[in-house]
């Protein structure tokens, strides 16, 4: 089966914060469990993509580019995105099917936002999805804090489905290019 490891906005400022933004929650630990995720695929040969949104930062300069303690494979794809879904007038879906992707594991910020979206939209568009539980972050809200929004989407995104295609919500230190999806066809 072939798949690949999405990593959705993990972007400098997004993940640090500015004057106007708080740093996601638990920052210091996302980056560790990205780069775990990022490791993995690596070895195990898929590929990686990063999304980058260009809201952030006005699309531009350092805290435009992907966490500078995030590393970034030199073969990695990169695609900017302008919306909140990361298949939205992006060049990800084609490039996704034409690499034969079957399974995506889906890491990033926020996850109240363009992480749900793109685990959503790729079942949608075909795709078995795992989501990396401790491999995504956000800020608290006026309603909910990080930590209770990051729960909530673990929580209400293990299982969601779109018929044939579902996504599963796994820990970083799992082996998550082994995809359970099928034990529970």
């Amino acid at each position: 089966m072939k798949q690949a490891l999405l990593v959705i906005d993990a972007q400098q400022e997004l993940i640090d914060g500015n004057d106007q933004e708080p740093s996601v929650y638990h920052k210091e630990e996302l980056i560790q469990n990205i780069n775990q995720c990022v490791e993995k695929a690596y070895a195990l040969g898929h590929p990686v993509v990063f999304i980058r949104d260009v809201c952030v930062s006005n699309g531009e300069g350092d805290g435009f580019q992907v966490h500078h303690g995030i590393e970034v494979p030199l073969d990695a794809q990169i695609f900017d995105k302008e919306g909140t879904n990361s298949f939205y007038q992006t060049p990800l879906l084609g490039w996704l099917k034409d690499h034969e992707i079957e399974h995506v594991v889906i890491t990033g910020c926020k996850t109240d936002y363009c992480v749900d979206t793109a685990v959503r939209a790729a079942t949608v568009n075909g795709f078995d999805v795992t989501l990396v539980a401790d491999g995504h972050g956000t800020t608290d809200n006026s309603v909910l804090s990080a930590e209770q929004i990051i729960q909530h989407h673990n929580e209400i995104l293990h299982g969601f489905d779109n018929v044939e295609h579902f996504s599963m919500v796994r820990k970083s230190a799992e082996d998550l290019f082994s995809p359970l999806h099928d034990t529970y066809r």
